[in-house]
């Protein structure tokens, strides 16, 4: 960035910072400047190359290790910028007031320019707050994303603190310029403005003042049209019609939609209420800390519209942990993101715009806990932003008019697309568990249709042990005798079934519907008790699988024993779930695992019983798995698959995790692909990580390799090249080796490439033992015997970010992604072959 930017956003005779311009300069200072603009954040200064180069820390510096602030890169700052403290006058850029926050010097570790281009930034500060060793990490840019991203994150050393500690932002508040708070900087420029008397008009509109109360930031925007109007006691939800595609074009916002309960948070004064979507008290179930952090805001009355939720570990919200937390009264991961404000110190806003609803509601929840959250909204292309949430796997967006008022009911001003099918059904029955007596193992579902229960199909996966138990109880009360279904059933699909009344109303995702309307490949993510059952249709036309589709999906001819025994208590995922995913992602998983060597790590009891590892045959396995004899030792024969049904017999066998050899039995001694396995040691970061899978392509590449990227499902990351079957193991080994230790030599504070875990501290290790004869990684699209039922998952290198974790990608969440993709990420794999150069080979050229 140059100056020119710093200088064409500001008008030097309104605003007194000061003007731009770069001067030469080895110094090395930084500034950290608390500025409250439209929102309080923290600018992060550096000194480089003559001038300031700059980040937005939206919450702050932290000292915990590991935890990341998002640092947004914006314009270089002149020098004489670090010596800023003022206000800058409402109506030019970064209205608002600057207080000098800490400043000092910095010292890169390494090179800095390389690092500042390549997006790792390592350095010590020695400031009069701040200490110590830090990182800066830029984040792989979302397609259509116009800001940069990076992470400010702490490093460890005797200048960190724990997660309990005090939080320095609000230990040491002054500035260390005139030991002034910010407060007092705001202040002295409200004593000197010259307030506006608004006009008087019959139907007036609220003040700043009355809109803005005791929020600090006087940015917000009036909201034209809003009303004088009483605190109501509750206000009917907007609800948002669901559509196929994601709306386009400037009228149109989009947020990222929440997995949770609708909730109305209405605040009289101390009094705090939880609404649910249909006005029922919920206060008592969602707990104290929500409550207390409302109590907190800056407002005497509103109404904020939002959703509880709790994130899973992947960062995304999760309705069955919600769940889970609630039933056990559970509460502390509990948080309440708002998206709109109705009602705020007096006024009716509905009649308002939301684009200015949600200003208004952002400045007041602006510095609030992480308790309660801004939703925040995009305006690039629906499509755009529906496409990135569905590779994140994420439910879905909801879009909005940014202009429209706020209308109860269901209209067509809020729209919600989804990355795949999910929607509530009707619980009309369950078949008992074939594996315990006191659980449920498959639930019963419908929905009405002109006033008639429609059969929809069993759901047999998505629950944990102790969900099924609980349901088991719950529904021992309803039983009927007689279906309550509309149609006749078929004895298929009478088999087994205790009928209920229809009366409980659960959420179901699912992959699309049979031709005979049916979903098909269901999993059970909750129980809604904030619907009736009476309410629930079907939310959109059945996508019906063609006869094609159908003959695939019936194709398999392996017999599933206990198809209900869960194999991933925490996540629900039970066999019949976990070979309903492997037929999702079948042709995509192929080529990884056909006529390949397996080793297996079973467990037939799941992953909380004693797991096994499994490289030969045994007595009683399933018919549709092959063996091959391994040349090298031919009184054993080596476990195979040939086929779809191979792998479903895998999973009857209970098979939890598939680790291939590199090479095929048609060529056993020539590996057709390599894998570099980085595995963090205590102390490192995933920025570490993704930084590490990048320098594992530059030498891939170096190598004349094409390096593809895809999660463990564990801790790490793995970096895959497709070879040409010519080199032999010796040699492949050899030469991944080299590439460990060249790594390990390069940048020994930062990697190491020897086993030994004492030596890994703080380091990661570049594993190249998977490349060695007999040696196995596990297979792109396993499973992991972990919880949560993580699986490894390719993905594409613009992918690789902040927001995909290790273990992100999960049975329960891969499949959806997979349907929004436009191509494979892998899919030019093999196209990508190339022939290793060993020493045996350069020998020959020669």
């Amino acid at each position: 960035m140059a100056l020119e930017a710093y200088n064409e956003k500001r008008d030097f005779k309104a605003s007194p910072e000061p003007k731009g311009r770069k001067v030469k300069s080895g110094g090395n200072s930084f500034v950290i400047q608390k500025h409250a603009a439209r929102r309080l954040h923290y600018d992060f200064r550096l000194e480089m190359d003559g001038v300031l180069k700059s980040w937005a820390v939206t919450r702050g510096p932290s000292l915990v290790p590991g935890e990341k602030r998002l640092a947004v890169h914006v314009e270089d700052h002149p020098l004489d910028y670090g010596d800023f403290e003022g206000t800058i006058p409402q109506g030019n850029y970064g209205a608002g007031s600057v207080l000098l926050w800490d400043r000092g010097t910095w010292h890169p570790i390494g090179d800095q320019k390389r690092g500042y281009s390549k997006g790792h930034m390592e350095f010590e500060l020695k400031g009069e707050k701040l200490e110590g060793r830090w990182h800066l990490v830029r984040m792989a840019n979302r397609r259509g994303e116009k800001r940069e991203n990076w992470l400010l994150i702490k490093g460890e050393d005797e200048f960190a603190r724990a997660e309990g500690d005090a939080d320095i932002l609000e230990e040491l508040p002054k500035s260390v310029k005139t030991g002034r708070l910010l407060e007092e900087l705001q202040g002295g420029t409200k004593a000197k403005a010259k307030r506006k008397t608004p006009p008087k008009t019959s139907d007036p509109s609220p003040s700043d003042e009355a809109l803005n109360g005791p929020v600090k930031n006087n940015s917000l925007p009036k909201l034209k049209g809003a009303k004088k109007a009483e605190l109501p006691d509750f206000v009917t939800p907007q609800l948002a019609t669901l559509v196929k595609s994601a709306p386009s074009g400037k009228r149109w916002i989009h947020e990222i939609k929440l997995d949770g309960y609708r909730v109305q948070a209405r605040i009289d004064g101390g009094d705090v209420k939880l609404l649910t979507r249909t006005g029922l008290d919920w206060t008592h179930k969602f707990g104290d800390a929500i409550v207390d952090a409302l109590k907190r805001l800056p407002v005497q009355q509103a109404v904020l519209d939002g959703e509880v939720v709790v994130n899973g570990g992947s960062g995304a919200s999760e309705f069955s942990l919600l769940q889970q937390d609630l039933s056990e009264g559970r509460t502390d991961r509990l948080v309440f993101f708002a998206f709109d404000l109705l009602h705020l110190d007096g006024f009716d806003l509905t009649p308002s715009k939301l684009v200015d609803r949600k200003q208004t509601l952002e400045g007041i929840l602006s510095g609030s806990s992480d308790i309660v959250r801004y939703s925040e909204h995009f305006d690039d292309e629906g499509g755009l932003v529906l496409k990135h949430a569905c590779r994140l796997s994420l439910e879905g967006i909801i879009s909005k008019i940014g202009d429209a008022p706020y209308r109860g009911g269901r209209g067509k001003d809020w729209v919600k697309s989804k990355c795949s099918a999910r929607q509530e059904f009707v619980v009309a029955g369950y078949v008992p568990s074939s594996v315990s007596s006191s659980a449920i193992g498959s639930l019963v579902m419908g929905y009405y249709q002109d006033g008639k229960l429609m059969h929809a199909g069993r759901v047999g996966t998505g629950y944990s042990n102790k969900v099924a138990q609980t349901l088991f109880r719950q529904m021992q009360e309803l039983k009927v005798t007689k279906s309550p279904f509309e149609e006749k059933l078929t004895a298929v699909e009478r088999k087994d079934v205790v009928f209920l009344r229809p009366e409980l109303v659960a959420e179901v995702e699912f992959r699309g519907w049979t031709a005979d309307a049916h979903i098909r490949h269901a999993s059970f993510r909750g129980m809604r008790e904030d619907k009736q059952a009476r309410d629930v249709v079907q939310e959109a036309g059945p996508a019906m699988a063609s006869s094609d589709d159908q003959k695939e999906l019936g194709s398999r001819t392996v017999t599933l024993t206990h198809p209900d025994r869960i194999y991933w208590p925490d996540a629900g995922v039970t066999k019949a779930g976990l070979a309903d995913y492997y037929v999702e992602v079948w042709r995509h998983m192929a080529p990884f695992v056909v006529n390949r060597p397996l080793a297996l790590v079973r467990g037939p009891d799941g992953i909380g019983k004693p797991l096994f590892f499994q490289k030969h045959a045994w007595k009683g396995m399933n018919k549709h798995i092959g063996t091959a004899k391994d040349p090298a030792d031919p009184s054993e024969e080596d476990i195979i698959i040939r086929d779809l049904d191979g792998l479903l017999g895998l999973v009857q066998g209970g098979t939890l995790e598939i680790h291939p050899w590199g090479s095929t039995i048609d060529q056993w001694e020539k590996p057709d692909m390599v894998n570099i396995d980085l595995d963090p040691g205590d102390g490192t970061t995933w920025e570490d990580v993704i930084a590490a899978a990048y320098e594992v392509r530059e030498r891939f590449e170096a190598m004349g390799l094409s390096g593809f990227v895809k999660t463990s499902g564990g801790k790490g990351l793995h970096v895959v090249a497709p070879v040409k079957p010519k080199a032999e193991w010796p040699d492949v080994k050899a030469a991944m080796k080299a590439l460990a230790d060249s790594m390990a030599g390069d940048s020994p504070d930062r990697y190491v490439s020897t086993i030994t875990k004492s030596k890994r501290k703080g380091k990661i290790l570049i594993d190249y033992l998977r490349n060695g004869r007999g040696a196995t990684a596990v297979a792109p699209y396993s499973t992991r015997a972990r919880p949560g039922a993580p699986v490894s998952m390719p993905i594409a290198w613009e992918e690789l970010e902040q927001a995909i974790g290790p273990a992100y990608f999960t049975v329960n969440n891969a499949t959806s992604r997979h349907e929004q993709l436009d191509r494979d990420p892998w899919s030019d794999f093999r196209e990508a072959e190339a022939e290793i150069k060993t020493s045996r080979t350069k020998r020959q050229k020669r």
